[in-house]
């Protein structure tokens, strides 16, 4: 409010004592008035990011909760079990070798926290990775419609969802020159981050597809219009044809009830999932990797 109040100052203070023309001066109204357009649209982008921090630091603080209370469940079971073993011995009630595995045993229940830990740090790395790749998507396709496109992180997962009504005409899997534009911005983003793989799901409502030609429903519909895009992100945009994957869901995955207009226009979408390494995962697992 300061900053729109010390413009505003300033240029009264020029057309009252400066004498200027009223065309200036409605210039200078001009100027005010995209200056506080820039301002808001600045405080709603800041808004925004401070609301993606939240929800990432929520996701940590359940996670944080969850590697706290089998830590508990650890120590309790190693101070029992060390409990137990020593009585066991001293009342010769079980031989060395036995209580050789039992100690054994208690070691692999260390070894466990150790990985536990590790895991805690893989899943923080993750986490990151995957907020500053929601960032840099948001970032490159800038102020769009929140209708028309939705970039979010659920359960570790990134999704991309674009709106068929900006991507296809009704009943078409031809994509549409602005909807090229967008796709640009993504494959740029994406082709920045080479590891990555991902798949283009094609969604439809549940009103039955009545077209003709070679398509027979909307699983033709949906098939087609995932790889559709998927062949303008490779031979436009260059992206890797063996990083990415093409699927129809049909009407079968809704985000919302197919019931009203509202809803069906929502189910109507192009999703692009950004899939897990799980290659990286699975040698977490392996004895001797982290």
């Amino acid at each position: 409010m300061n900053f729109r109040t010390t413009a505003a100052a300033a240029f009264v203070s020029v057309f009252l004592f400066s004498c200027v023309s009223s065309k200036k001066y409605k210039a200078a109204q001009a100027t005010i008035s995209d200056w506080n357009t820039k301002y808001t649209q600045l405080q709603a982008d800041l808004n925004n990011c401070n609301t993606a921090k939240t929800d990432a630091q929520n996701k940590n603080n359940l996670l944080q909760n969850e590697i706290d209370g089998l830590n508990k469940q650890i120590a309790f079971l190693k101070e029992n079990n060390t409990s137990a073993l020593k009585q066991l011995q001293d009342l010769s009630v079980i031989s060395s070798q036995q209580a050789e595995n039992i100690k054994k045993s208690l070691e692999n229940i260390g070894a466990k926290d150790s990985y536990i830990q590790s895991l805690q740090e893989s899943l923080a790395r993750k986490d990151s990775l995957n907020m500053a790749l929601v960032m840099n998507l948001k970032g490159a396709i800038g102020n769009m419609d929140d209708q028309d496109i939705n970039i979010k992180v659920d359960k570790g997962v990134v999704f991309i969802d674009i709106s068929d009504k900006l991507l296809f005409n009704s009943g078409s899997y031809t994509v549409s020159t602005k909807a090229k534009d967008v796709l640009g911005k993504v494959a740029q983003v994406l082709k920045n981050q080479p590891d990555i793989e991902f798949m283009v799901e094609g969604h439809t409502d549940n009103v039955p597809y009545r077209g003709n030609g070679v398509l027979i429903d909307n699983w033709d519909l949906s098939v087609k219009r995932s790889t559709s895009v998927v062949r303008i992100l490779q031979k436009q945009y260059g992206l890797d044809p063996a990083k990415m994957a093409a699927a129809g869901r049909s009407e079968y995955k809704p985000v919302t009830s197919n019931d009203t207009k509202d809803g069906r226009a929502a189910n109507r979408r192009t999703r692009i999932v950004i899939l897990p390494q799980l290659d990286q995962f699975f040698q977490l697992l392996e004895p001797g990797k982290k």
